[in-house]
């Protein structure tokens, strides 16, 4: 019993921190300045360019809105709503594109996110984290790889580092 009686203390003192931050009626949180977010796409649409890729990069809130889109001048038609839902998906799944994309393999118990119309499980979608919490996401499309704009998208996330690292 005298076990017991100790594990419960514990428990209640753990809980009682996250009882008290849960009194007020809002919550609050942080995403990116729209000037942040414009510089993270333009880095990231740069660093493809050096490597010779066209690429189009969209940044998206946390909560999956647009807050920035650049398209280089070549970057296919298509790079818009691939950069768009990599993003998105990387905020909304809260993980990077490419391992979504081997979490909702055929054949995995995620396989079934595959089927909703929204979310795009290939890699170039990375969330941007500030102080443990999601900030904002970005996605990259127009590389000839998933994974190549996944390195252009971490190259944004490098370039706007300093600005959000409390």
């Amino acid at each position: 019993m005298k076990p017991f009686k100790i594990i419960t203390l514990c428990a209640s003192l753990l809980a009682a921190p996250a009882l008290a931050q849960d009194e007020g009626a809002f919550v609050t949180f942080q995403v990116l300045k729209p000037e942040v977010a414009q510089r993270a796409a333009v880095a990231a649409m740069e660093s493809c360019r050096e490597a010779g890729y066209q690429v189009g990069v969209m940044v998206v809130d946390r909560f999956g809105l647009p807050q920035a889109f650049i398209r280089d001048r070549y970057a296919g038609l298509h790079v818009f709503e691939t950069a768009r839902r990599k993003a998105w998906t990387a905020v909304s799944f809260r993980t990077d594109t490419l391992s979504l994309g081997e979490l909702t393999a055929p054949g995995e118990m995620m396989a079934g996110i595959r089927e909703l119309s929204e979310p795009l499980a290939l890699g170039g979608g990375l969330v941007i984290e500030a102080s443990g919490s999601i900030v904002a996401g970005i996605g990259v499309s127009g590389a000839p790889g998933p994974d190549l704009d996944a390195q252009c998208a971490q190259a944004g996330i490098d370039a706007i580092m300093d600005d959000i690292a409390f």
